[in-house]
């Protein structure tokens, strides 16, 4: 199979909208007043489909225009290559062509892929139940895997991580509490407390050994636990305010999203009063203009702003306000197995959501020097270039024993941004030589070559020779020479 075109194919999501509708041609074309022949040309995707038909047809039926964006078709169309890409469809040639007409009618689409996730579920189920009862153990509380992460991904992916609702209630918050920069914390428990009427109490682990923030409605107390930094402190005080004071806005955002599970919800909740505390505590204009001015360097901006590096980074990718953008960046983060717990592209950048990223990614060699900020320069089989900056995280309670998380957090952009960023000082970032060859998976990657390839690719059959062992194993093997 090819890859997957990028360009937008509007005649088929036409078609498919007038299908359901149960409308003939002439039917349509009537009500959008063109002719029954012209409809046809833009269902065949022979005329393109102009702004005021497509105004029009919104008009109509309701429709929300993102559900025409070609960003949005791009990623059902990337995503069905990969499901596609499963060995389980090996047998069943598909073509570039019939994934692009799939993904031009989206609700197909997203069933497709719903019936994949739920076929995923099913066969990580089998396999843990499998292995308990290898194992001898009891099997009563064996839980499906849910993907309620995937489902609110998708959400921050259509709005491009950015919210302005969020951002004006920030900026809100910020007037009306008298926020001062130089002491957030001050300031957010009195507001909490003349405010909303809320007591903030440092609890102790002895007390409380797991939860670092419990918020009890009766009798109105918001417990912090005593191992918070003072940085993640303002930042669950933030979030608490958002979680108790932006519940009609998080219904606006959720009610056009596409949450299957009531678990989808309350974690698009959380993501979404996440989201208003980075923007409390770097409000966009201020560190917008910062990021510039220091050159996008992370660390220096969490000094500056009293944040993680982690919550930098986040706030980087959400800086798409409309003529003040900042660098378009794509972030994924990983812990030490390869599995992505968050992702999300403003780069244009592709995201494996089935299987492992590629291993050649910036962000996995990050766990070879924790806490040190690695540099690359990497190219997509298409030849999309892009520059990119790793570091490990380190998540812990605090105390003596206690157990830590390493994670690792990858932030990039297209090579065309790169010199705005301090990291690309030095870099030769004209030479394409320099640049490391990586893929979205193994399984679409087109690079037979590859010494860290795990599968075979899709577009190739897999050919071995018992006689010759190639760098990579499933690289075509040539003939053996005979004498």
């Amino acid at each position: 199979m090819n890859a997957v075109s990028q360009a937008p194919r509007l005649g088929l999501r036409v078609r498919a909208l007038r299908r359901r509708q149960k409308l003939t041609q002439a039917d349509l074309a009537e009500r959008l007043g063109i002719s029954a022949s012209y409809l046809n040309l833009i269902e065949h995707e022979r005329r393109s489909l102009t702004a005021p038909l497509l105004l029009k047809l919104a008009g109509l039926f309701h429709l929300d225009l993102d559900s025409f964006s070609a960003d949005d078709e791009g990623r059902l169309a990337a995503d069905l290559q990969e499901v596609f890409g499963d060995p389980l469809f090996e047998e069943h040639e598909l073509l570039a062509s019939d994934v692009r007409e799939i993904a031009g009618n989206a609700g197909t689409a997203r069933a497709i892929l719903a019936l994949y996730h739920a076929y995923q579920s099913a066969r990580e189920s089998a396999r843990a139940l499998a292995e308990r009862l290898e194992e001898g153990i009891d099997v009563a509380g064996l839980d499906r895997v849910h993907l309620p992460s995937e489902e609110v991904s998708d959400v921050i992916q259509k709005n491009r991580n950015f919210f302005p609702g969020l951002e004006g209630a920030a900026e809100s918050l910020t007037r009306e509490a008298r926020l001062d920069p130089a002491d957030l914390y001050a300031g957010l428990v009195q507001h909490l407390k003349s405010a909303l009427g809320i007591d903030v109490v440092i609890s102790t682990v002895e007390s409380d050994p797991v939860a670092v923030r419990r918020f009890e409605p009766s009798p109105r107390r918001l417990f912090l636990s005593e191992v918070l930094p003072p940085r993640s402190r303002n930042f669950q005080l933030a979030h608490q305010i958002g979680l108790l004071t932006l519940q009609d806005a998080f219904a606006e955002i959720i009610r056009t999203a596409h949450l299957t599970t009531p678990d989808s919800v309350t974690l698009c909740k959380v993501a979404l009063a996440n989201y208003f505390a980075g923007a409390v505590l770097m409000p966009y204009e201020r560190f917008r203009d910062s990021a510039e001015a220091v050159r996008y360097d992370i660390e220096l901006l969490g000094h500056r702003f009293r944040t993680s590096f982690e919550q930098v980074c986040h706030r980087l990718t959400s800086l798409q306000r409309p003529g003040r953008e900042g660098v378009p960046f794509h972030l994924i983060r990983v812990d030490i197995a390869g599995n992505i717990s968050k992702r999300f592209s403003a780069s244009g950048i592709r995201f494996a959501r089935f299987s492992g990223a590629c291993p050649r990614w910036n962000v996995h060699k990050a766990f070879m020097t924790p806490q040190t900020v690695r540099t690359q320069v990497s190219q997509m089989p298409d030849g999309t270039t892009y520059f990119s900056v790793s570091r490990t995280i380190r998540k812990s309670r605090a105390g003596y024993g206690a157990p830590h998380t390493l994670l690792a957090i990858e932030l990039g952009c297209e090579i065309r941004h790169a010199r705005r960023l301090v990291y690309a000082d030095g870099v030769d970032l004209e030479n394409p030589e320099a640049a490391v060859p990586i893929g979205v998976t193994c399984r679409l990657c087109e690079r037979l070559e590859c010494g860290q390839r795990a599968f075979p690719s899709i577009q190739n059959r897999l050919s071995l020779d018992e006689n010759v062992r190639n760098v990579s194993f499933y690289a075509p093997a040539p003939p053996a020479r005979s004498g």
